[in-house]
């Protein structure tokens, strides 16, 4: 055997979870891998997990033990994936990776969730080092072993290099159903199928992209989240009664992993007890959620869905705060409720998390879109929902239709514009409507769902009262306005303090 048939196709740095999942997908896919990582117990784990898995006599997983061996056993030029925290490690792992002798043509490629204008500043940092490529990945643990959902963006030479392997490892969705086609079983490949890997666009829009898959998740979880609250808390369901619902809900249109999920959580049992029942209502966030709403709010992009479920697990961590004001604050009576109006809300209840969940993702594609003129990207907006139908975390049979949606009109400004879409709010608003109304009279928080009906209404409504708001400002700050009756552009300010309230032009 030669030398040259002995080194590895792909370096990989970093076998935490979603790292040796990424590494077994690679080598079930045929590839070799040189493995590292500052903890050597997980580069022995990655070793023998891939022993026990392999069926072949090959050894598709190679331990290295330093940055300087890892760069030894790899063919040239060098390919090596990150999967390590976002933030100084990645500088960090870069700057040993430089240390070690990584050459001007070598890619590097980051899996993790960095912030893409830290991509952006990367790129330009290490261009004399390395080429830096960034790859988004969704899916969790599941989807890095058996197909993920893969946002690649930066040097479109390196994704020449690159993407035959990630459309090798990505998720596979049947081209005329949009449905996902399934991996289990360690060594399984896919023949066929679209791969859930697509070019994104130049540095740090592949993970903008991911960036608001997650502000998208964190709106589609909370509203899930809001609908077992109302049924647990406000119909009085048990956790099987309710799981019951969502798993007969998951035929239809709400069909989504989130949705099995979460049949699988509230059917788990510790001693006969509901284990969400003792789970700490205190929930955690990695800061992407946060990182969408913030941009929203500098692009001048309406997401309030996606901000009100950022909200929801802010007030979450104030648990002390919560039971003190538990006891202090009275709400709205208990109501008993009847079958026949039980059954009613709970109908109502699912073509209200219907609508939400159009309205979230029409905030998150509508983001992206004025992100992509403000940065002077070109995103393909039909693309981005192809990859995320299986592998991701938002995988959902909804994301064929948005899919269609952007096809039909790849000029789309905003999802409830389409024609399937405005129609399906149309048809729905009524049930919306209602139980938002009676979730309202129950007193339980559903900021979620309220805040997506009120962006429905705020979006067909064609004059809101910034008109007053303008006034108040032109009152106090003399910020100006402009007038329906003159030509556009115009500014206009009033002397409000005199008698006579002069309309000046500016």
């Amino acid at each position: 055997m030669t030398q040259e048939k002995q080194l590895c196709d792909i370096g990989f740095i970093g076998l935490g979870v979603m790292g040796k999942n990424l590494v077994l997908n690679l080598a079930d896919n045929g590839y070799t891998i040189a493995a590292f990582d500052l903890d050597h117990e997980k580069v022995k784990e990655a070793i023998a997990q891939d022993q026990l898995e392999n069926k072949s006599d090959a050894q598709r997983v190679v331990g290295c033990f330093s940055y300087t061996e890892l760069l030894s056993k790899l063919k040239a030029p060098h390919l090596i994936v990150l999967s390590v925290p976002a933030g100084d490690p990645v500088d960090q792992v870069s700057a040993s990776l430089i240390g070690a002798g990584i050459q001007p043509d070598d890619i590097v490629i980051d899996t993790g969730n960095s912030l893409w204008v830290d991509t952006v500043a990367r790129e330009e940092k290490y261009k004399n080092n390395f080429i830096l490529f960034s790859s988004a990945v969704s899916g969790g643990e599941e989807g890095a072993r058996f197909g993920p959902s893969l946002m690649p963006s930066g040097s479109p030479y390196a994704w020449t290099r690159i993407k035959p392997i990630w459309e090798a490892i990505a998720a596979k969705v049947d081209p005329k159903t949009g449905k996902p086609l399934e991996r289990t079983q360690p060594g399984q490949v896919i023949e066929g199928g679209d791969p859930c890997a697509a070019y994104i666009g130049p540095a740090g829009a592949g993970h903008y992209v991911k960036m608001v898959h997650n502000g998208i998740e964190y709106a589609d979880m909370q509203i899930i989240c809001e609908a077992y609250h109302v049924l647990r808390s406000g119909l009085g369901l048990s956790t099987d009664e309710i799981a019951d619902i969502f798993e007969k809900w998951n035929k239809g249109p709400l069909d989504s992993y989130l949705m099995e999920i979460s049949v699988e959580v509230l059917r788990h049992k510790t001693e006969e007890v509901p284990l969400v029942d003792l789970i700490l209502d205190k929930a955690g966030q990695k800061g992407t959620g946060l990182w969408t709403a913030v941009s929203s709010l500098e692009v001048g992009a309406p997401a309030p869905t996606i901000a009100q479920a950022v909200y929801a697990r802010s007030i979450s961590s104030f648990k002390s705060l919560r039971e003190q004001a538990s006891v202090a604050l009275q709400g709205p009576a208990i109501k008993a409720y009847s079958e026949e109006e039980k059954t009613a809300f709970i109908s109502d209840l699912h073509d209200a998390i219907y609508c939400a969940k159009i309205c979230a993702y029409a905030q998150g594609f509508q983001l992206m879109k004025l992100a992509e003129k403000e940065h002077g990207w070109k995103l393909d907006f039909a693309s981005i929902a192809k990859i995320w139908r299986a592998g991701c975390i938002i995988r959902a049979v909804f994301l064929q239709s948005i899919t269609e949606a952007f096809e039909r009109d790849d000029e789309l400004e905003n999802l409830i514009l389409d024609e399937f879409f405005a129609k399906q709010l149309s048809d729905y608003q009524q049930p919306w409507r209602k139980a938002i109304a009676n979730i309202t009279l129950m007193g339980i928080p559903a900021g979620a769902l309220s805040s997506s009906l009120s962006y429905y209404d705020s979006m067909r409504t064609a004059v809101l009262p910034a008109n007053l708001l303008q006034g108040q400002r032109d009152f106090f700050g003399a910020h100006t306005f402009e007038r329906v009756d003159k030509a556009k552009g115009k500014k206009y300010h009033v002397q409000w303090a005199t008698q006579d309230r002069e309309i000046v032009k500016i």
